[in-house]
């Protein structure tokens, strides 16, 4: 094997272990953080208060109970209405996102640039600036501690709509909705049936976002749910940051925020399955 060989055949295996190490740095790192969780919620509040240390502190069972059956907050309830608002808000923002964006990629109408313009205008403004109206006439319709009125708004979603109609034009062919349509198919047989299994790696990748979004969301639900039974999971995160020092149980709080996203690391791995699948299995080919 000549010298030139030998050099080209060093510098690939050098790449390779240099990009394998970059890979392992970055996965150790991220996985870090959540182990400490876990280490954290393990101990008791007089351990945490005392030297940080990298060991198990041999309280999870019990942290987890305190947590769980405080009585000062409903954690259960909390987990439940938050799991209902984000679950729901991501069906209805994929789905009625994927619909608009199906509806404006393949019809042609007048005035359809214009259309989009706008809808790209409203992604523009910040959606706490939209929200102050949207408040205003929820407690002036009595519509607060509801909600239902955390999942509607999901319905208008300028950057989910965005994402989705991009996937399409890079994904359907115009074609097989016309042959869909000679063969005597619907327009929402057509989306239902052929369309939106095309698009199931997009929509797999934005029922995480918006799941995520809707489950971290603080700002509308502090803002619109005052009753302790409609309480979402920032909001009971937040109580116990703010509790009296004096009965604060940083133990408790640990194994509360690992409850709180324990539930988005199972819908993230149900739904990157559906992603590498979609995308191995699912490309149209011209």
């Amino acid at each position: 094997m000549s010298n030139q060989n030998k050099k080209a055949k060093f510098s690939l295996i050098l790449s390779r272990v240099l990009a394998y190490g970059v890979v392992i740095f970055l996965c150790v790192l991220c996985l870090f953080f959540f182990v400490l969780l876990i280490l954290m919620s393990s101990k008791s509040n007089s351990q945490l208060q005392g030297a940080f240390t990298l060991t198990w502190g041999g309280h999870f069972l019990e942290n987890l109970k305190n947590a769980w059956t405080d009585v000062s907050i409903n954690i259960p309830r909390g987990m439940f209405n938050s799991l209902i608002v984000a679950l729901c808000s991501a069906l209805i923002t994929t789905y009625f996102s994927a619909l608009t964006a199906y509806g404006v990629h393949v019809y042609n109408f007048k005035m359809k640039n214009v259309v989009f313009t706008f809808i790209m205008a409203i992604m523009m403004i910040p959606s706490q600036v939209s929200a102050v109206g949207f408040i205003q006439l929820a407690y002036k319709f009595g519509l607060t501690n509801k909600l239902w009125l955390l999942i509607v708004p999901g319905i208008a979603a300028p950057v989910v709509f965005f994402y989705m109609k991009q996937y399409l034009e890079s994904v359907l062919p115009i074609e097989m909705v016309e042959a869909a349509r000679i063969d005597g198919s619907n327009e929402f047989r057509i989306f239902n049936e052929i369309v939106l299994p095309i698009m199931k790696p997009a929509v797999a990748v934005q029922m995480i976002f918006s799941f995520v979004s809707s489950w971290n969301n603080f700002f509308m639900p502090a803002l619109l749910l005052t009753k302790k039974e409609y309480k979402t999971v920032p909001i009971m995160i937040a109580q116990l940051r703010s509790a009296d020092y004096s009965k604060f149980d940083m133990g408790k709080v640990f194994m509360f925020i690992l409850l709180a996203i324990l539930p988005v690391m199972i819908v993230y791995t149900i739904l990157s399955k559906s992603i590498i699948k979609g995308v191995t299995s699912g490309s149209v080919k011209g």
